[in-house]
């Protein structure tokens, strides 16, 4: 299966509640990193089992693979929103990157060249951008997610 069915199968699991189907998507220690609100881990709280999947419902509105990472968005209302970051390696998802209620820009990094530190001066492009300031018409936080 691809990266990117993948990442959607694991949404569809737990749309069904099916907890079962999503762990067998996921290395046993997934590495996972979180920005934005505390109270707003809803996908840990999920994923974990702290939490049903009634408490709140992930809907990826839009889904693309991009340079190694499949990157998931989605949003409800004007102040939930959400971008996802997932690696697979194996045919299951090994890294996790949650980020809420914050901007996303994916950014390709290029290799070094003879003489110069292990990334290029001057970054790469940016590959993906997070919809948020379009969708939500207010300004939220924004990262760089360097791949």
């Amino acid at each position: 299966m691809a990266s990117k069915e993948v990442v959607e199968s694991l949404y569809e699991a737990l749309s069904r509640n099916d907890a079962a189907a999503a762990a067998a998507l996921m290395a046993e220690d997934v590495e996972w990193w979180f920005h934005g609100p505390r109270r707003c881990q809803y996908m840990r709280r999920l994923l974990t089992g702290e939490a049903g999947h009634h408490d709140f419902r992930f809907r990826p509105r839009r889904v693309a693979e991009v340079g190694g990472w499949v990157v998931a968005e989605g949003w409800e209302g004007k102040h939930a929103y959400w971008v996802h970051a997932w690696v697979v390696e194996g045919g299951v998802i090994t890294r996790f990157r949650e980020y809420f209620n914050t901007a996303v820009t994916v950014q390709e990094l290029r290799p070094a060249e003879a003489g110069m530190d292990s990334v290029a001066r001057g970054g790469g492009s940016a590959v993906w951008q997070s919809e948020a300031r379009a969708r939500l018409g207010r300004s939220l936080p924004g990262l760089v997610l360097a791949i």
